[in-house]
């Protein structure tokens, strides 16, 4: 039986089981689309990164003998839609079967479900194997309970998986050392060199313009710095590892304004795309970790550890719990718009110009940057969370729908009413101050409340506590936030109100 097995753009599993032996019969397809680069408008680097990648992918696998379809960008050839893909290949190969492998955006699943439904040939869904969890584990382990916090998850999973764990216990004694996660980066300890990889990347640029696929962002052509092969992301796996680990942990939470990625990995878009599995990260950390126990405390890897096996895993399975309704979800009924200066990174916010900045300059911010400076300013700002998802989604080279929307739209937005998080997740200028260094060069004080000189942090959190306070009287983890906006006094409250109406109004001018 002749057989076409499609793979799309974030399937990139070299190690799945379909490989593990070359069979003539079987012809595998692939393809840039049009559909894809403008569902939302993605930041250059990613459309280029998810590009070379695809092929990196290719050309691995042809070397090894297997049969390749495969479709770029600006083949005329190329009918920019999965569905016309997808037959104009059946038609060509004379092919008796499809095969995918299930997708991890709804909006794909649903798509390949109605192609194969018209189609005449058979056809058959396989799982990624990726991810440590199916789509309705978490669903399941849920079952039953009115809250889903991701730590007894992530504690099941730890044991389940039997990592770092002994007779069902925590090695180290405690199952969650972010406490001892939150240190301020100040230049010390000396953090080695970035590892980058250099590409050259102008002629698929060309490839791009002459398409007319529209992107934002920034790109330097010359060297650009994504591990997009297999080969080169083991390698930033073992720098990471070799380089980084031993203080990932302390400093996972802190921001700088001259050092963009400080100890963290960037791995995840080599997961995010599958080039590197969850399982053969966390195994390379762990087996790093124990020849080296002597130099690297356990909080290091544990808080690791807890982004992949935890909160990784949890958000996917929100994801496919909740969707689609959770897409539309506007539970404190936000609806301003998008400041231009997401746009382009001019404002005198010296926080949000380097964490904004650098997510156009680089299609990278760390987790903190994206939740505690950019997205608590769009929740305190009440945006509509459909804007924020479009920007989020499309900015990152790392965002996919399951694993942005539910961290954008659900735990830095906190738009689904407390599925994800607890409490929202916002916060005055105190909190940027003890994380980063970025109040100390600010036009703004991070000290004051109101007055033209204040961090409008300050004024449009009040503000919000104060807006939303019906959404929030019932949430007993906000209850000492709401009983301090009790105690403020008239004037000052009003005070406080004008000047983040202001911001609010006219965002670009501060």
């Amino acid at each position: 039986m002749k057989t076409l097995r499609l793979i799309l753009g974030d399937q990139l599993n070299q190690k799945h089981s379909w490989f593990t032996n070359v069979d003539e019969s079987v012809i595998y397809i692939m393809a840039e689309m049009r559909q894809e680069t403008d569902y939302v408008k993605h930041h250059i680097q990613k459309v280029v990164g998810f590009f070379m990648a695809m092929r990196s992918f290719k050309e691995d696998l042809t070397e090894k003998g297997h049969r390749f379809k495969y479709l770029t960008i600006g083949n005329p050839e190329n009918p920019q839609d999965l569905k016309k893909i997808i037959t104009k290949y059946i038609s060509e190969t004379k092919a008796e079967k499809l095969e995918y492998q299930l997708p991890d955006e709804y909006r794909l699943d649903q798509q390949l479900q109605s192609i194969c439904e018209d189609l005449s040939i058979e056809t058959e869904a396989f799982d990624t194997e990726h991810f440590y969890t199916t789509r309705n584990e978490l669903k399941d382990f849920y079952k039953g309970n009115k809250q889903m916090v991701m730590e007894s998850f992530y504690r099941m999973m730890r044991k389940k998986h039997n990592i770092m764990v002994n007779k069902d216990q925590p090695e180290g004694g405690k199952w969650n050392f972010d406490q001892s996660n939150r240190k301020k980066w100040k230049g010390e300890p000396e953090i080695p060199h970035d590892r980058g990889f250099r590409k050259e990347v102008s002629p698929i640029l060309q490839e791009l313009e002459k398409a007319g696929v529209e992107t934002f962002g920034n790109i330097e052509p010359e060297s650009f710095n994504w591990p997009v092969s297999r080969e080169d992301c083991q390698s930033v796996l073992r720098y990471f590892c070799k380089e980084l680990l031993v203080h990932f942990g302390d400093y996972q939470d802190a921001m700088h304004d001259h050092e963009k990625y400080l100890f963290h990995s960037r791995l995840s878009f080599a997961m995010n795309t599958k080039i590197l599995s969850p399982q053969e990260v966390i195994d390379k950390v762990l087996e790093h970790f124990y020849e080296h126990k002597e130099e690297i405390d356990i909080s290091q890897v544990e808080g690791f550890i807890r982004q992949i096996l935890g909160w990784r895993e949890y958000m996917r399975g929100i994801y496919w719990k909740e969707m689609p309704k959770y897409a539309q979800m506007n539970k404190l009924e936000n609806k301003n718009k998008l400041p231009d200066f997401f746009w382009t990174g001019k404002t005198k916010m010296n926080c949000l110009k380097h964490a904004i900045g650098q997510s156009l300059d680089t299609a990278y911010a760390h987790h903190i940057q994206r939740l505690m400076v950019i997205g608590n300013y769009a929740l305190l700002t009440q945006i509509h969370p459909d804007e924020v998802d479009k920007w989020y989604l499309g900015v990152y080279i790392d965002a996919i729908e399951w694993v942005e929307i539910t961290n954008t739209r659900g735990m830095s937005q906190f738009a689904d009413g407390g599925i994800v998080a607890t409490k929202p997740y916002v916060s005055s200028a105190n909190y940027i101050n003890k994380m980063s260094n970025y109040c100390g060069s600010c036009s703004y004080s991070h000290t004051k409340k109101t007055g033209e000189n204040a961090c409008p942090f300050n004024a449009l959190y009040w503000n919000f506590l104060n807006e939303k306070r019906t959404f929030f009287q019932d949430n007993h983890r906000m209850n000492m936030m709401m009983s301090l906006l009790e105690k403020k006094d008239e004037k000052e409250l009003n005070e406080l109100t004008e000047r983040a109406q202001a911001i609010i109004a006219n965002p670009d001018t501060f």
